[in-house]
């Protein structure tokens, strides 16, 4: 996730030249950009597992402190890699080329657990991948062009395949959020107008940057001005708006697994998370460490455990994901080292999206 002119905290804005036609306007890619390039842990993995479960009936928990093997999108790296709770590679898929695929910033499995969708903001296109056969399916956007016409994007952000098979993404320079038919590449809904960028959902969002579908098929909209998230049905009717409590730079606001409250990351430095009643504003639990091996650095997104309640954060500048402990607020389980980036087991490099594998049970699995 990155600010509103698409940049890392750690880099300037690309340079850009334009390009004739809708083709948009063409992005030159920097170094930053590329990060590792092709990378791979080099692992040998196991054979894939059959999709069992889902997310009202999960497979068989792990227990503390991960309950369910865990997928990132490791940013820098390139690639999308499944870590179990004994820190075992279990799945990876590195960028076929980085052309069409560089800088995956944010993963969700489909309902049904076989597919994956994908967005890269730098790259300025969305993506499908099928999980079984590590193949790209579909993609949206044109990489390295930016642009509002059809087919084009700005730094789309979120990406989720809805229960009916359309693809949700929050696309943030163009301050909108869009649901797009991968059958025919049709917008069939778009909240927001590019250009205008304040705060009156459905009709403007202020830069929108997370766009999370709920049980019943509502919407949390996450919206950098003003920290605003608001849940939204299908038709486009705002069911609630309110600002996050205590939270700078709102990322990717999830429910919690009752779906009574929302849980949200503060990408920040310090980072935070906060979980709060939106009926009421109340904050019922917040992890906030200036410094030290437990602060954040421009934590992504924060997600509510089944199983176990600790909460899973993304702590990118750091390089790492970790488990916090819901009670003792101590981080008892993590993957990446603090501040060191690389790709070989163990190591990460700017992780920026995940999910939660409740589909497959990788611990009983046979092995190789």
């Amino acid at each position: 996730m990155v600010g509103p002119l698409g940049a890392e905290t750690s880099q300037k804005p690309s340079k850009t030249t334009k390009t004739a036609g809708d083709g948009g306007v063409e992005v030159v890619v920097t170094q930053d950009m590329t990060g590792a390039g092709q990378a791979s842990s080099g692992e040998m993995l196991p054979p894939i597992p059959p999709d069992t479960g889902d997310r009202k009936h999960p497979v068989a928990s792990w227990g503390k402190p991960l309950p369910y093997p865990i997928l990132v999108a490791d940013r820098r790296n390139n690639r999308l890699i499944e870590i179990a709770p004994n820190k075992k590679i279990l799945w990876e898929f590195g960028s076929p080329s980085l052309k069409l695929y560089r800088g995956n910033e944010d993963v969700n499995f489909s309902p049904d657990g076989r597919q994956l969708a994908v967005s890269e903001e730098d790259n300025f296109d969305i993506h499908i991948v099928d999980f079984e056969s590590r193949q790209i399916t579909w993609t949206y956007g044109i990489p390295d062009h930016k642009g509002n016409a059809n087919g084009l994007l700005n730094y789309p952000d979120d990406a989720h395949i809805l229960a009916d098979g359309k693809f949700l993404t929050a696309d943030i320079r163009n301050c909108r959020v869009l649901i797009i038919d991968p059958k025919d590449n049709r917008i069939l809904t778009q909240w927001g107008t590019p250009g205008k960028c304040r705060h009156d959902p459905p009709t403007l969002l202020g830069y929108p940057n997370g766009a999370t579908p709920m049980d019943n098929g509502d919407i949390l909209v996450s919206e950098i001005v003003d920290a605003k998230i608001s849940r939204i049905t299908r038709a486009g009717k705002v069911v609630w708006s309110v600002s996050a409590p205590n939270i700078r730079y709102p990322s990717d606001a999830f429910p919690t697994v009752d779906g009574k409250q929302v849980i949200v990351a503060d990408f920040s430095k310090p980072g935070r998370v906060v979980i709060f009643d939106p009926a009421t504003r109340k904050i019922s639990w917040e992890y906030a460490v200036k410094d030290g091996p437990g602060s954040l650095d421009h934590c992504s997104i924060a997600r509510e455990l089944p199983d176990t309640g600790d909460i899973l954060v993304v702590d990118d500048l750091n390089d790492r994901v970790v488990v916090i402990d819901r009670q003792t607020k101590q981080i008892i389980w993590q993957y990446g080292e603090k501040g060191k980036k690389g790709f070989t087991p163990g190591l990460l490099h700017y992780p920026d999206g995940i999910d939660i594998d409740v589909f497959r049970d990788w611990k009983s699995a046979p092995r190789k």
